[in-house]
């Protein structure tokens, strides 16, 4: 109740998502409420909650790599009603991967580009962590992330390589079109996945007015819909904010190339709580851990 009283609160989100065989072709029953909730969850109220997003899982300043299945998890053992934002990338035999990077060089103790290795030949692969270390973690699939994210948390499916017809058709086809979120960086796109996954949330980029007047004569329901603002809410985007309020939209700021640079614990804290007096809904980090400790002890 503590934290209640300090206007903080983490929602519990809860997803179903699909079945426990690979394919995905035979999707489990919705756990909790289904679509109502999952927008419930990301509409805007102002009570003053702020949800946490894992930027890439939880790999920075932890033993476990970025995009990795078992970052996901470390997070979510640890900071309530946290979401992701995760990389699809497509390998040359079309199976859809986690990874951030175009290549393997930096996150894998392989070379060369995702796109020309087969998902048997990075079976083999180990993923470094963020000192560069390899690990004995393994790149996952969409699909595999999709399985063990059931019940857990949102997916919120960032805009790589992976052509949007074959990110729809995996969806369907794992039955989550409930329980996924889409990046999309214009109108254009959210048009396409609406017309597609009516269903699905998106998570647009909503910055400037330019991108606010394309998202919104998209036509697609600002029920469905979060918005990343930017690095932080200032003068330059506070009107913007406040007109995606008025549609019960929540807006995110994203903390990677600013407070989540500092050198000590103690600067990002400082930094943190910086941008929690903005008032965001949604603050997406590489630190999500330190971040919810911060929103829990100030």
């Amino acid at each position: 109740m503590g934290v209640l009283r300090k206007k903080f609160w983490l929602i519990t989100i809860t997803a179903g998502l699909l079945s426990s065989l690979p394919s995905c072709k035979n999707p489990s029953q919705t756990v909790g409420q289904g679509l109502g909730e999952t927008y419930s969850q990301f509409h805007y109220t102002g009570d003053g909650s702020i949800l946490v997003s894992g930027h890439r899982g939880a790999w920075k300043n932890t033993q476990f790599p970025d995009n990795s299945l078992e970052g996901l998890q470390y997070a979510t053992e640890r900071v309530p009603g946290i979401f992701f934002e995760i990389d699809p990338r497509l390998t040359k035999d079309s199976v859809i991967i986690l990874m951030h990077d175009e290549t393997l060089d930096r996150t894998t103790n392989a070379t060369g580009k995702v796109s020309e290795s087969t998902f048997e030949e990075l079976k083999e692969v180990r993923l470094r962590d963020y000192k560069g270390d390899i690990t004995d973690y393994r790149i996952p699939t969409l699909e595999e992330v999709i399985r063990w994210s059931r019940g857990k948390t949102i997916l919120n499916l960032d805009r790589k390589d992976v052509p949007l017809e074959a990110t729809v058709a995996l969806i369907k086809r794992c039955g989550a079109e409930e329980h996924i979120m889409l990046t999309v960086h214009t109108g254009a796109q959210a048009r396409f996945y609406h017309d597609r996954l009516p269903n699905t949330m998106l998570s647009a980029w909503v910055r400037n007015d330019r991108e606010y007047e394309d998202i919104a004569i998209s036509g697609v329901p600002w029920s469905h819909i979060i918005a990343y603002v930017g690095p932080t809410i200032n003068e330059g985007n506070r009107h913007i904010v406040e007109k995606l309020h008025g549609h019960g939209v929540r807006c995110m700021v994203g903390l990677s190339p600013t407070h989540d640079r500092l050198e000590s614990k103690e600067e990002r804290a400082l930094g943190y709580l910086e941008e929690i007096k903005k008032k965001p809904d949604i603050i997406e980090t590489d630190l999500p851990v330190e971040l919810y400790e911060v929103l829990t002890n100030r």
